[in-house]
């Protein structure tokens, strides 16, 4: 699983996402764009050949010149309200085809379930308006049977009609011709506007298809309910198993991409089960039921008693035996049949009027499934959620470990999935695609990779260390530059662990590796009886202990956490470090100690104390092509935004710069926050009121210098992640004119060469060794057949994938003034996978833009328990972009400023 939030990746829409900008940056920047990605240059030739597969099954058309043409669809219902959900427009269209295929020449359409409609060749006229009658279910239409009126008033209405009518008005206008031609000038390296248009046209029609068949849709993924397909991951949510599928235009034509994903649904069945592993509890009486209120609201139920379907809008105040209703009764006795309105609980009403009697339900609040001001009320225990409801909150980390777990997938395993999964749905038998002349290839397309040599690294005493299959370890090795370790204590917040031990294995674990350990100063054991206080209060007490039992500052702390993962902890006592008093920090939470996990812990410790872990030996030379005459800084930058659900919180963009020239495996990081779910940086360049830059890219150039015995960089290569091809022109145009206005700031004429790199792990393609179990060898490179057609491109694996199936990184080089070979490129993308400081394995993406996910991911922990009315310490503030206010980090503090603390 890879860097998902909540299960797929993707959003709900086919259409591209909107430009992510920033508001004190004119759009007018980017519209036309100054400069647009460049063309491929060549092809890499290093490395050993190896025959590969790969998901993509291509596609011939046999009918290039046929036109799609694009429709506006407005739909209103009777009161002249505008229709909008994606499941009726479905139905009406659905509807409307059957009743008036006549008028439309007969045509099928793909229609996206928004506003847009195709057809290949035109309808009979530009402007057509159509009434459209769907049919409902009378009670399904009105809610839950029996609240609104008398049972017996409510069946009778049910035997005289069944179904009531809705009338809808369809108006469908001319908007737009799609060439399929454009995909056949795309394949040949003349990409337009009308390309993406005519991809996006033929997605739609796979989405179509999906929607027929009753599938959730999830932009280009779809997902069946079947229980086969269904992971349970705890807390009442289930990993439920679909297929991407997407055309592509590629170097060997266009291709379908097929893969498996994955989505997050809520687990289908009783509500009353959800709500009991959802809260983690035994007992419906232990219902927390203002989270579950919160939990429930807006999800879809289906009642046992009359199988219908309703929404869930709240619940009612009172239980259901107190809960009351007007009902509706015939008083018949005398000649007049006279209505009157009784009040009645809800209980009452199902036993004597439904004959069901309830039992644990009777005691707890009904499901609302009305309208405000109209309540229906439903009891808990007669209500189950329908299936294939998405769950978009971010998933905890058991959870998360959980999926992964459950659903790693073997390379061969995966490829039959996907190649049975092309056969079965059969897509060129679609008869939009069939008019179009597509045909699909049923096999996986053949590819030929290389795979790269790994680099050498330099460990201590000079000596080298040779990774095999993408790993190396330290046994009997030292660490290239350690560090000695003479003021720290070690701080414990946890019960269970005894600290005495710790310390006396870590030392001697460090000095194995080169690192010279003191005795600790102090064993601080948190006073037990502020376990149960709020984070932050811990924090200051603690700190008050230091105080207490240190002589002086620490020049470092070792902290044992109560949780291994997502501890309150760990926002107050990053920021109480970092931030105000400048103390390295390493946080732990051991279940096992041994040797390896001391390892790793040191690994991350001595980093971040200024020492060296491992360097790439070229660097010890140093002989790194294209850089070692050449000053050159290396860049990686990352934003990374609020989990599902926290549209309040605001994104943390940060950036990692090389120093210490002609090393490129020294980082420092520059982190900001920006408006929430903007991802463009805007903080690169910031110049203030005062005629100063206080961007990051001025700190991070400033820091070059003084590492680098004073020399400018004359050579700039950036990594950026999270970007989609949407909006590559944005990082050119946008994020790159800002560099370039920090560099003048501080009065630059002679600006230095850029090379641009874009990291992308969110993608569907997989490379498998054709009639190999095993996943492809760490090092493979591909640029061929399945990259794009024109532009700059490739895929790496540079990790060693052992568990599951390989995802490789996918870099998309959009500038390179600095002229890099297509070998010397990839050498030094794949290098860069190398210098991880905190692993002893090769990484799936280059080392800046992990460091800088990472400074990103710990930073961010430092606004999580502020409030974002009140300053941070007086190191940060709130500053407003446009009428939004924006909390600002609390500054590192200068002693940890420059320091690896995010490793």
């Amino acid at each position: 699983m890879e860097k998902t939030k909540s299960g797929e990746i993707d959003g709900d829409s086919l259409l591209p996402p909107p430009p992510s900008i920033p508001l004190n940056v004119n759009p007018e920047q980017i519209d036309p764009p100054k400069r647009s990605a460049i063309s491929r240059r060549g092809f890499g030739s290093d490395g050993r050949r190896i025959s590969l597969l790969s998901n993509h099954f291509k596609v011939t058309v046999n009918v290039p010149d046929g036109i799609f043409f694009q429709y506006s669809v407005s739909i209103t219902s009777e009161d002249k309200r505008v229709v909008e959900g994606k499941g009726i427009g479905r139905k009406i269209l659905d509807k409307l085809h059957q009743t008036y295929g006549s008028e439309l020449a007969g045509k099928r359409f793909a229609y996206d379930g928004e506003k847009s409609l195709y057809t290949l060749g035109p309808l009979p006229h530009n402007n057509l308006e159509f009434t459209v009658v769907l049919e409902e279910s009378f009670a399904k239409r009105n809610g839950s049977p029996g609240l609104n009126g008398s049972p017996s008033e409510i069946d009778r209405k049910r035997s005289r009609r069944s179904f009531q009518s809705k009338t809808f008005k369809v108006e469908i206008s001319f908007a737009a011709k799609i060439p399929m031609r454009s995909i056949a000038l795309a394949l040949n390296g003349n990409e337009g506007e009308s390309t993406q248009d005519a991809l996006r046209v033929l997605d739609i029609i796979l989405r179509q298809q999906a929607a027929t068949r009753g599938c959730l849709l999830v932009r280009q993924s779809f997902f069946h309910d079947d229980v086969r397909n269904f992971t349970d991951v705890g807390g009442g949510v289930t990993g439920c198993r679909g297929f991407h599928s997407s055309f592509r235009t590629t170097q060997g034509g266009l291709s379908l991409n097929m893969d498996v994903s994955t989505t997050m649904i809520l687990t289908p069945g009783p509500v009353i089960d959800f709500l009991l592993v959802n809260q983690n509890i035994r007992e419906p009486r232990q219902i927390d039921w203002v989270k579950a209120k919160k939990m429930l609201k807006n999800l879809r139920i289906k009642t046992r008693h009359t199988s219908m379907e309703f929404k869930i809008i709240g619940l009612s105040e009172k239980p259901c035996n107190q809960q009351l209703f007007p009902l509706k009764v015939k008083n018949r006795d005398g000649a007049n049949d006279e209505e009157q309105i009784l009040e009645v609980t809800v209980y009452d009403y199902f036993a004597k009027n439904r004959n069901i009697e309830l039992s644990f339900s009777a005691y707890m609040p009904c499901l609302d499934v009305g309208k405000p001001k109209r309540p229906n009320y439903l009891p808990l225990e007669l209500c189950s959620l329908v299936s294939l409801q998405r769950y978009t909150k971010a998933l905890s980390t058991m959870q998360r470990s959980s999926l992964v777990e459950k659903s790693r997938q073997k390379p061969q395993e995966r490829i039959r999935i996907v190649t049975d999964a092309v056969r079965n749905y059969r897509y060129d038998e679609d008869p939009i695609l069939a008019a179009c002349g597509i045909s699909i290839d049923k096999q996986l397309t053949q590819v030929e990779g290389r795979v790269l040599n790994a680099p050498t690294l330099k460990v201590g005493n000079s000596e080298d260390c040779i990774p095999r299959n993408g790993r190396w370890n330290f046994n009997n090795k030292k660490l290239f530059t350690p560090i000695r370790i003479e003021r720290w204590a070690v701080v414990n917040f946890s019960a269970r662990c005894d600290t005495s031990f710790l310390s006396r294995e870590l030392i001697n674990c460090g000095r194995n590796k080169g690192i010279q350990i003191e005795r600790p100063f102090s064993l601080i054991e948190e006073d037990p009886q502020y376990r149960r206080a709020g984070a932050v209060a811990r924090v200051e007490k603690m700190f008050e202990l230091i105080r207490t039992k240190l002589p002086g500052p620490p020049e470092f702390l070792l902290c044992v956490l109560p949780e291994r993962k997502n501890s309150d902890i760990y926002g107050p006592w990053k920021k109480k470090n970092l931030s105000d008093f400048g103390i390295v920090t390493q946080c732990i939470s051991p279940l096992k100690i041994n040797d390896q996990y001391l390892t790793n812990v040191l690994l991350k410790i001595n980093s971040k104390l200024g020492g060296t872990n491992s360097i790439l030996a070229i660097e010890h030379s140093p002989c790194i092509p294209m850089i070692k005459d050449t000053p050159t800084m290396i860049l990686g930058m990352d934003v990374s935004h609020g989990s599902p659900g926290q549209s309040d919180m605001p994104s943390i963009a940060a950036v990692v710069g090389s120093r210490s020239w002609p090393l490129i495996s020294r980082y420092r990081a520059s982190v900001r926050t920006q408006s929430p779910k903007v991802e463009m940086i805007d903080s690169l360049y910031k110049p203030l009121a005062n005629g100063e830059d206080d961007g990051i890219i001025r700190e991070l150039l400033m820091d070059f210098y003084m590492t680098s015995n004073s020399r400018k960089p004359k050579q700039i290569i950036i990594f950026r992640d999270g970007v989609s091809e949407s909006q590559f022109n944005q990082v050119l145009n946008i994020e790159l004119e800002q560099i370039i206005k920090a560099l003048k700031h501080l009065g630059e004429v002679d600006l230095p060469k850029f090379t641009v790199i874009i990291a992308q792990k969110n993608h569907h393609t997989k490379l498998f060794q054709a009639g190999a179990p095993d996943n492809v060898p760490p090092g493979t490179v591909v640029d061929t057949k399945v990259v794009h057609p024109r532009n700059y491109d490739f895929y790496m694996c540079a990790q060693a994938g052992m568990i599951g199936t390989s995802r490789p990184a996918h870099y998309h080089v959009l500038f390179d003034e600095i002229c890099f070979s297509a070998d010397d490129l990839q050498k030094l993308i794949h290098a860069l996978s190398y210098v991880y400081q905190r692993s002893t394995t090769a990484i799936s993406i280059v080392a800046p833009i992990c460091y800088a996910h990472l400074a990103a991911e710990q930073m961010g922990k430092f606004i999580k328990f502020e409030d974002f009315s009140d300053t941070s310490s007086g190191h940060g503030g709130i500053t407003s972009v446009g009428s939004v206010p924006i909390p600002e980090l609390p500054r590192l503090h200068e002693k940890v400023r420059s320091s690896m603390f995010f490793c």
